[in-house]
């Protein structure tokens, strides 16, 4: 006798249930992997700068780093959860996630530590952008559970923004 689960189409027996439309599984979905994939790159991104940082701030330049690239990367398994868990596929390689994101690259030999610090700002800013850009269509299409996650990440981001921010700022006599 025939398996007929072995029959079906790989994207059927992956669709986990779910009481949004098809639409909405659909748009959230990919919008989903366009952030999966700006994490993984901006993961990236900030772990090449962590291990590249040099000078006078190192040990505080290179701490902060580290521990915004952790966060990133923590963030990165609730994002591609979530498109599952509403019945959606993940990104499945690293060339999805070259394809994909919305985050330049620096593969330059040296990049100055302020260069470093003000570039992955402007990037956490522009994911910012795009999360809310994601939130919008989460709310146009009632999935207050994504939009809910979503305030999360942003708030996350803000805060990396917030941090290279005033640590770019330069320090006045008075120590503030």
């Amino acid at each position: 006798m025939a398996n007929t689960t072995q029959a079906q189409p790989a994207r059927g027996r992956l669709k986990t249930p779910s009481d949004l439309g098809d639409n909405a599984v659909k748009d959230i979905s990919a919008a989903l992997n366009g952030l999966l994939a700006d994490s993984f790159a901006l993961y990236f991104k900030t772990k090449n700068f962590h291990w590249h940082v040099s000078g006078p701030h190192f040990r505080d330049y290179h701490l902060m780093l580290d521990e915004q690239a952790a966060q990133i990367l923590a963030g990165t398994d609730d994002i591609a959860e979530r498109a599952r868990k509403i019945g959606g596929a993940t990104l499945k390689s690293i060339n999805q996630v070259a394809a994909m994101t919305r985050v330049k690259p620096n593969e330059a030999g040296y990049v100055e530590p302020a260069d470093m610090l003000a570039e992955l700002m402007e990037d956490n800013k522009a994911y910012v952008a795009a999360l809310r850009e994601v939130h919008d269509l989460c709310d146009e299409h009632g999935d207050v559970a994504t939009a809910s996650m979503i305030e999360v990440w942003i708030d996350n981001a803000e805060r990396r923004v917030w941090f290279l921010f005033e640590t770019l700022r330069p320090a006045l006599s008075g120590g503030h």
